[in-house]
């Protein structure tokens, strides 16, 4: 049974990486015909789009009733984003931020979260004292209040970033042969594939973690937060390696911001959220770590290799915490 699992995780791979290629060459097709700086495809129509899979985990755990599950998709995607998925890609090629990026994206991504966490924990408390916010079990709430203002600052968002695209220039590559309904077909098959493939890999590494003994604990943090950012994963470093950077921070930002507004947003919508002392924990890394991304950014506006290699060591000292605690 395990070669089984094993196969299906080397053919979910091989999808995906597929998949990833077809959907960066697609959305860059579409950026170059309507002459879209690829900082906005990868913000809007990538981020979007490889973000599927934890709009779907959120969305039916929220239903369900699985806070936990529901809440921490949100936070350890956006980690995994920030620290892997930037690290990874600035490992691979440097990654040149644009100035708009630094000015609107990254702050918007910092103060939704850091209004999440003050507004369900902090104003929105059950706890007895300060020192219980980080053990209760019960500390605070994401209310459909809550997630009502997420999404509409959310929409906000969008309105803001289409109105400043206008100004922004950017040298976008020539025409190529690539019609509207071929890189609609293209993002279309592409995003399928990603998704297929990322489940595919799900899968398979799921039941080879089980065939092997280890916890649905360990699992859970490992291979399906692993799994989920996928899509964000495949999709940046092949638009990393084909030099369009600015689809590569665009989809990471955008993805997170996705996530955090739109996703978090809808999930507290549908059900209150409960937020214990561990995601409350959590909320404050993925603000910290926010802010050390923002740093190396802005320092050389660009993440440039040593940053990167920082950012993945500093990921494994948190997942060993979050193994360990």
């Amino acid at each position: 049974m395990i070669f089984i699992f094993l196969l299906t995780l080397i053919i979910g791979f091989a999808v995906l990486l597929k998949g990833a290629d077809v959907f960066v060459d697609g959305s860059c097709g579409m950026a170059r015909i309507f002459n879209v700086p690829g900082l906005v495809i990868g913000l809007t129509l990538v981020s979007m789009g490889t973000s599927a899979p934890e709009l779907a985990i959120s969305t039916v755990a929220a239903i369900q009733g699985s806070n936990e599950i529901a809440l921490s998709n949100v936070i350890g995607s956006n980690i995994f984003n920030l620290l892997i998925v930037l690290g990874i890609c600035s490992i691979i090629k440097p990654l040149p931020v644009a100035a708009v990026a630094l000015k609107r994206d990254y702050p918007i991504l910092l103060i939704s979260t850091v209004m999440v966490f003050v507004i369900a924990v902090v104003f929105q408390g059950a706890y007895g004292s300060i020192g219980d916010i980080f053990v209760s079990e019960e500390v605070g709430i994401v209310s459909r209040k809550l997630g009502m203002l997420l999404l509409g600052v959310f929409v906000i968002y969008l309105i803001i970033l289409f109105v400043t695209a206008r100004g922004e220039e950017e040298d976008v590559p020539q025409k190529d042969d690539y019609t509207i309904k071929k890189c609609i077909i293209m993002i279309v098959a592409g995003l399928i594939m990603i998704i297929t493939g990322g489940q595919a890999v799900v899968y398979g590494a799921r039941n080879i973690a089980a065939a092997m003994g280890l916890s649905e604990t360990l699992i859970g943090l490992t291979v399906v937060a692993f799994g989920t950012s996928l899509p964000e994963l495949m999709t940046s470093i092949v638009a990393a390696g084909k030099g369009e950077t600015g689809l590569a921070v665009g989809n990471v930002l955008g993805s997170n911001i996705f996530n955090m507004l739109f996703i978090l947003g809808i999930s507290s919508s549908v059900h209150p959220i409960i937020v214990n002392g561990e995601s409350a924990v959590d909320l404050v890394i993925l603000i910290v770590i926010s802010v050390i991304a923002y740093i190396f950014s802005f320092s050389k506006k660009k993440i440039g290799r040593f940053e990167g290699i920082c950012m993945v060591f500093i990921y494994v000292a948190d997942l060993i915490y979050v193994i360990r605690r």
